[in-house]
């Protein structure tokens, strides 16, 4: 079976998912062709993620001409469903966040998609995330298209679903994939109760790869914690920063790397001097996947301290490292670590009690620690094994040829 992935962004630092996913269906069987509308010319660390990059047709390389070229050929070709398109368009701009003009380009953008499948036809179209990404494999579908479905992750699809409309989206794909229960149960909001029966759960999953050989490691009794993540709003690093403070000013020692980079960094850089933890505290910038396997063997666990999330790749990650983690109670968190048994959960905005559940997991003898890492490493490996959601994905995908 033949079919298409369409992100936004591709490769990406953060959607290393994505490409688990491509990889293990494509082990499978399934012939996978890759469209993004950006990053054929972003910098990558990650070797796997230069590879997919060059196996990638990228929507907007070739900038306004190849969308007006596309978007006219179109027109002439199927001018009845075209002009379809334009009017869902047109209602899709209602009450979002984007004025009308931004849907048109969506619009030609679908056009320059079918373009380049009609020399490669395929049987299905998969996006991942519920923003612009599956606005436009819809809008190619209307335009005579293949059937389309896509992943929903959060937090952005459950912030914003009426401007998003995320109904419409629902309703007209042939599936939708939720990474966690939490995450099916706020698609389910959005549509009668008809369209219930075409969400499904569908985890991240991990390669057995990354964490191979993890089991005969020795837990680190060094007091170090690491935090992998962007550095935005919504990871909570500065609320981290808070519960750290705490912890300095009554005396325990640690070490914590924040893994990764972003928008936040100059003020957490600020925050970090204003309370002298440069002794403390460390960001390391974008960092490749394996350097990110060598930060969490390095820690006695990882801390996410989530305002919003879906269910977060790397708190798996960890846990299927052996490595205990401290993390919020939000979205589909619950659903994967177990408080007391794989690591700790707080409640989200709730410095203290971050901060104390980071003192026990600093203080916590070295053999209840590898305890927990053990029970997080089986139960990642149980409920996150990528070959077997992209199974369910196969499935899915059949269903609909």
């Amino acid at each position: 079976m033949k079919i298409a992935y369409f992100i936004n962004q591709y490769p990406k630092v953060s959607h290393s998912f994505i490409r688990r996913e491509i990889l293990a269906l494509e082990r499978a069987g399934f012939e996978v062709q890759r469209f993004a509308l950006r990053g054929w010319a972003d910098p990558l660390v990650d070797p796997d993620d230069v590879t997919e990059q060059r196996k990638t047709f990228y929507v907007l390389r070739h900038g306004w001409q190849g969308l007006i070229g596309a978007l006219i050929a179109q027109f002439f070709r199927t001018p009845f469903a075209f002009l379809q398109a334009l009017r869902l368009a047109w209602s899709m701009s209602r009450g979002s966040g984007r004025s009308l003009p931004y849907h048109l380009v969506y619009v030609a953008e679908a056009c320059r998609m079918l373009a380049q499948l009609r020399q490669r036809p395929v049987d299905h179209v998969h996006a991942h995330f519920g923003t612009n990404s599956s606005e436009i494999v819809m809008l190619a579908r209307t335009m005579g298209g293949a059937p389309y479905s896509f992943t929903v992750h959060g937090p952005e699809e459950f912030d914003q679903p009426t401007a998003l409309h995320l109904g419409t989206k629902i309703e007209r794909a042939a599936f939708v994939a939720a990474i966690s229960s939490f995450g099916r149960s706020q698609l389910y909001r959005w549509v009668a109760h008809a369209h219930w029966k075409r969400i499904q759960v569908v985890h991240c999953g991990l390669e057995k790869s990354f964490h191979e050989g993890a089991e005969r490691t020795v837990l680190t009794d060094t007091p170090r914690l690491v935090c992998v993540g962007r550095l935005c709003e919504q990871k909570g690093q500065l609320i981290l920063l808070e519960a750290v403070h705490l912890l300095k000013g009554k005396g325990v020692h640690f070490e914590l790397v924040l893994a990764g980079d972003g928008e936040m960094r100059e003020e957490l850089e600020a925050m970090i001097h204003r309370y002298g933890l440069q002794d403390n505290v460390r960001i390391t910038g974008w960092i490749s996947s394996q350097q990110v396997r060598e930060e969490m063997l390095a820690a006695r666990a990882m801390v996410l301290a989530s305002f919003a999330e879906g269910l977060p790749v790397v708190i798996m990650e960890a846990m299927a490292l052996g490595r205990p983690v401290v993390t919020t109670t939000v979205a589909g968190i619950p659903e994967l670590v177990r408080h007391g048994q794989d690591g700790w959960l707080v409640a989200p905005g709730d410095v203290e009690a971050l901060a104390c559940a980071l003192a026990e997991a600093l203080s916590c003898d070295i053999s209840r620690m590898q305890e927990m890492g053990a029970r997080a490493r089986l139960r990642v490996n149980a409920r996150h094994d990528i070959d077997v959601e992209a199974g369910k994905l196969a499935r899915l995908f059949r269903g609909q040829a």
